[in-house]
C-alpha cells in the first residue's frame, strides 16, 4: 500500500493539540512507518489596523487536519482513537475506510502553504528518479536536477529521442519512481 493524504475532523480550536497528540501516538505506538505527516492547513494574512500592519496565521479549514498515512487497520485505529479526533472525512462510518484526497487537491492546499505533497528533502534529492504523471511529458521518467520550492517547480533531465534534455515541470506533475 502507498501513503496518501486524508482529512481528519477534529474539535474546532483543538487542531494543534490533536496534531501534537497524533504525532506522539504515532511515535509511541511504533506507527511512524504508517503515519508520516500531520498538517494543519493555515495561511498567513496581513492585516492593517489603525495604520499598524500585522501578520496573522489563519486556519484554512477550522476543525480539520490533513494526515499523510498508509491506510491500514492499525493506522486507521490510531488516528481514529486519538483524543480530539471525531472522524475521517470521506468515510461512510460503520468501520468503513475513508477516501483519500486526490493529488491535485493536496497540491492545491499544501501549495498555498508553501509546502509540497512530496517530502522534498528526502524524496527529491538531486539525482533521484521521478515519474512524470501529468502534462506534456506524462509517462516519462526523469532525474532531478534542481528543485525550486518558491515556484513549486523542478528541473528534470529527461531522455528525449536518445538525448538528455532539461525540462521544467511542476511539483504536482511528478511522483517518486
Amino acid at each position: 500500500m502507498e501513503k496518501q493524504w486524508y482529512v481528519v475532523n477534529t474539535y474546532s480550536g483543538h487542531e494543534n493539540k490533536v496534531k501534537e497528540k497524533l504525532e506522539m501516538r504515532a511515535e509511541s505506538m511504533d506507527m511512524k512507518d504508517y503515519i508520516y505527516r500531520v498538517v494543519i492547513p493555515e495561511e498567513k494574512i496581513v492585516e492593517v489596523k489603525d495604520g499598524v500592519t500585522k501578520e496573522k496565521v489563519k486556519k484554512m479549514f477550522p476543525g480539520y487536519i490533513l494526515v499523510e498515512m498508509v491506510m491500514t487497520d492499525e493506522a486507521w485505529y490510531v488516528v481514529r482513537n486519538t483524543p480530539g479526533v471525531t472522524g475521517f472525512i470521506g468515510s461512510s462510518g460503520k468501520g468503513a475506510k475513508p477516501t483519500p484526497l486526490q493529488p491535485y487537491e493536496v497540491d492545491n492546499i499544501l501549495g498555498n502553504m508553501g509546502i509540497s505533497r512530496m517530502d522534498v528533502n528526502v524524496e527529491l534529492a538531486e539525482g533521484s528518479k521521478v515519474k512524470i504523471v501529468a502534462g506534456p511529458f506524462q509517462g516519462m521518467f526523469g532525474v532531478v536536477d534542481t528543485v525550486d520550492l518558491q515556484s513549486q517547480k523542478v528541473m528534470l533531465l529527461v531522455d528525449l529521442f536518445g538525448q538528455e534534455t532539461s525540462v521544467e515541470v511542476e511539483l504536482s506533475q511528478i511522483e517518486q519512481a
